[in-house]
């Protein structure tokens, strides 16, 4: 049986002629800060003080023991095995050079039987390497001043408009040693299917032969839910196929059960049975997997051309964000902490997480983890926002990448979409790239030829699309809304958040607005500084081009501008995020089945940072984080201006399986709250449907009065208990003017806080108070900011508008300060220009 020997310990980090101890997996950057060499990248204006270390070639060296290299032992092969080496290196031992790599993306494997000696593993500066490959492969254009598109490796370790520039180099993921006889397991590749309720796998299997294994008779076995199968090789490849009758499906969260079946591969020599002397394996793999038929509906319709998902049947709005990598240094992404942040997604409603092209393919772990929490993953390959030479050394690289990752990550049923790059092809055709490219390549070749022959190759069970954005062809523009998918930015860049409801695109798989972090994560950030939206600290942590200017922009055209209070200034922004990610999924759900998914602009942050993402670097949820589980839930009440002729349009919007019958109350009402006018609507709404309904005449506000608004409010659930006024589980408002224009009374409120039983979520400690608030004027998107009751405060409830007299009770949990009076200063909500 194969023996595997892991090489975490013993490695050292030569820095200027000193050793100092490195762990693996890591790189250069976690290894010096651990040895106090360089100070916290992430804090202050730290990352100007380690910009060197990513334009240094660095050496890691470890003892390669005799014992570890198996000498005398009976195994016939030793292998040393690299899952992950970032980027450009040279491994030796003794002395003498096994082998170069150049690509962040891909395991390295070699023969290191006999050998034992100092092991070496020698980088590169990351910059020299792409100059040497843009050296031979000449100019290409890029959104960024950093050279990421010559070198296989994380773009967005160059820098990106959300993170840092931090250019890594190190063992990021495992090393080993596996020593093994005879033949070992090299590939195990699974087309799992499901037709009339019949689970099919067919697997491809080739497998590697040591010099004394070369002629003997192996033979593959596998099981799964209980069903065997076994054939003997053909050389060196065997297909094996398992059909497992009443397979239960695996279905996306809220369509039903994620059902996982465990998939167990074997390589044993010829007649080995399993009771018998020779029964241990050669070599075995196992995954677990799951049954789904996921197709993509790309057909022309009237409106243009679709983008829908329809999982075993059934099509689907998709409820997605956008994942980049949550930690610039991906060595320190545990599986613990991909399952917390997966499940904030699937707490916030999300059903698909998009990998962009300028991360990583994240660890097993990420998919194990979505597989669980019903996540369907769009992966992207490993391309963003630049033209790519398509000439050697990276010809070869981007094959051998893409091959061994379509066939690690397959056996995973949230698996449901390969997408060739992000942006590229839009930036080829609209940036000004053709005419500056000449002719030269720029990437096309990959997405248009080589990932697709790859995918239909090895993967045929999954859809492949060449980019996003992506119109389906050369006949539209590649951003076009009516066809395909869609990028929104020009909203975010130049327009007001409004203007979301201009359009109606066929799937919209990037959008979003910027907020800052939590003050708890700016507060350790920048530790020590006097807060202000332009004060060093907030400014270095701001990436994007203009950043502040778009959010005080943004933030102009709804509310005078909070001059010097930086707590109001943080809480409008915060505002203004929720705000218009919502408004443009309530827009576009209601929309359904044209607007076929939102893929919101961020889920996560890699490092703190201001911008787009729902959950802050810290991993402290914005609030639109609760914005998101609001418009992303299966029921939702919505309403939307509609235009000057027909007036707001009320939308009702059903992603559950059942009928949904509700009473849908509209309010016309003054701004004191005294109602003008009041309608019930009974509403019913088919299952996956969207019912839309003109608001009524003697509903709709005055505009040029500026003190009167709409209110729709209806219920999910039960309604509120008898004696208890509380807004309604679904409440959606509409205001006719800007909040700078309305005449908002002075906000006044009561605070009461009790204390409550901490959950089993809670574990040990205190600080779990519930806070009752008990508006007596109108009371527009309040906000506790929990993060200000104890850095490790959370609160169950984001915005919400309440009416005089409605009461909200407010869930706390790990807060240090629990008095009415912390409670209080951590609470805000609209106040008058």
């Amino acid at each position: 049986m194969k023996e595997l020997v892991q090489l975490a310990d013993g490695w050292s980090l030569d820095h200027d002629g000193t050793p100092l101890p490195a762990q693996v997996p890591g790189c250069v950057h976690t290894d010096l800060l651990a040895a106090g060499v360089v100070p916290d990248p992430y804090l202050g204006l730290n990352e100007k003080e380690v910009a060197w270390v990513g334009r240094r070639a660095w050496r890691y060296t470890r003892d390669l023991a005799q014992r570890e290299t198996a000498a005398g032992e009976p195994h016939e092969r030793t292998d040393l095995v690299f899952d992950g080496l970032d980027t450009a290196a040279v491994i030796s031992v003794d002395g003498q050079e096994l082998g170069r790599t150049r690509n962040m993306h891909r395991r390295h494997r070699f023969d290191v039987t006999g050998r034992h000696g100092l092991l070496e593993v020698a980088f590169a500066s990351a910059y020299d390497e792409a100059a040497a490959v843009r050296e031979a492969t000449g100019e290409r254009p890029n959104v960024y001043p950093e050279p990421f598109q010559y070198i296989r490796k994380m773009a967005c370790s160059f820098g990106w408009d959300w993170g840092p520039t931090l250019v890594t180099a190190g063992m990021w993921r495992p090393v080993r040693l596996e020593r093994w006889s005879t033949a070992r397991l090299a590939r195990v590749r699974p087309l799992v299917t499901v037709r009339d309720g019949v689970g099919r796998v067919e697997l491809h299997v080739d497998v590697e032969r040591t010099e004394r294994g070369a002629d003997r008779r192996l033979e593959v076995r596998a099981h799964l839910g209980g069903v065997h199968a076994r054939t003997t090789l053909d050389g060196n490849t065997a297909v094996l196929t398992l059909e497992v009758p009443g397979v239960e499906l695996w279905w996306p969260r809220g369509y039903g059960e994620q059902h996982l079946y465990d998939l167990h591969v074997t390589l044993a020599e010829e007649g080995a049975e399993p009771d018998g002397p020779a029964a241990e394996p050669l070599d075995s793999w196992s995954r677990r997997t799951g049954f789904r038929d996921v197709v993509l509906d790309r057909a022309a319709d009237e409106h243009g051309t679709r983008f829908t998902f329809v999982v075993n049947g059934v099509p689907v709005f998709v409820r997605g964000v956008n994942w980049i990598p949550d930690d610039v240094f991906p060595s320190r992404v545990t599986p613990g902490r991909y399952r917390a942040r997966l499940r904030q997604a699937a707490e916030a409603g999300v059903d698909l997480v998009r990998i962009w092209g300028g991360g990583i393919y994240e660890d097993d772990a990420f998919y194990d983890a979505c597989d669980e929490l019903g996540l369907m993953v769009w992966q992207d390959f490993l391309f963003a926002c630049a033209a790519y030479p398509e000439e050697q050394p990276l010809r070869s690289e981007v094959e051998a990448e893409a091959r061994e990752n379509v066939v690690r990550l397959m056996p995973h049923p949230s698996l449901v979409l390969w997408n060739g790059n992000n942006e590229n092809l839009w930036g080829f055709r609209d940036w000004g790239w053709e005419p500056e490219l000449d002719g030269d390549s720029w990437g096309g070749g990959y997405y248009l030829d080589l990932l697709p022959r790859v995918v239909a190759e090895l993967d045929p069970t999954r859809a492949y699309t060449p980019g996003s954005p992506w119109s389906g062809s050369w006949d539209h523009h590649p951003n076009e809304p009516a066809h395909g998918t869609h990028h929104s930015w020009e909203v975010w860049n130049r327009r007001d958040h409004a203007e979301y409801r201009d359009t109606v695109p066929r799937f919209v798989a990037e959008f979003g607005w910027q907020a800052p972090p939590t003050v708890a994560t700016l507060r350790r950030a920048l530790p020590g500084e006097d807060l202000a939206p332009d004060s060093p600290g907030m400014l270095h942590h701001q990436k994007a081009e203009d950043g502040n200017g778009k959010l005080h922009r943004g933030l102009a055209r709804h509310f005078a501008p909070p001059q010097g209070d930086f707590d109001r200034w943080h809480y409008l922004t915060q505002v203004m995020q929720a705000r218009a990610v919502a408004a443009g999924i309530e827009h576009w759900r209601s929309h359904w089945p044209v607007c076929a998914g939102t893929v919101v602009w961020q889920l996560n942050d890699c490092w703190p940072v201001t911008s787009w993402a729902a959950v802050d670097g810290d991993g402290r949820p914005k609030p639109l984080h609760h914005e998101l589980r609001r418009v992303y839930a299966d029921r939702l009440v919505t309403l939307h201006p509609g235009d000057d002729e027909d007036g707001p349009v009320l939308a009702v919007i059903n992603q559950s399986a059942e009928p949904w019958t509700t009473a849908v109350t509209l309010r016309r009402l003054r701004a004191d709250g005294a109602t003008i006018a009041e309608r019930v609507l009974d509403v019913t709404v088919g299952p996956r449907a969207v019912h839309r309904h003109t608001v009524p005449r003697d509903l709709v506000p005055d505009a040029a009065s500026a003190k009167e608004f709409l209110v729709a409010d209806g219920q999910a659930g039960p309604a509120a208990p008898a004696g208890e006024d509380r807004p309604a589980a679904l409440r959606a408002v509409h205001f006719p003017v800007v909040d700078k224009e309305f005449a908002y009374p002075a906000p006044r409120y009561e605070v009461a806080v009790e204390q409550a039983p901490a959950g089993e979520e809670d574990g040990v400690g205190g600080g779990n108070v519930e806070v009752v608030v008990t508006a007596r004027t109108l009371v527009r998107d309040l906000l506790l900011q929990a993060d200000r009751l104890g850095p490790d405060a959370v609160c169950d409830t984001g915005l919400r508008t309440l009416l005089p007299g409605e009461s909200l009770r407010l869930r706390v949990r790990h807060a240090d300060r629990t008095d009415a009076e912390a409670v209080r200063a951590a609470l805000f909500c609209v106040e008058p220009a």
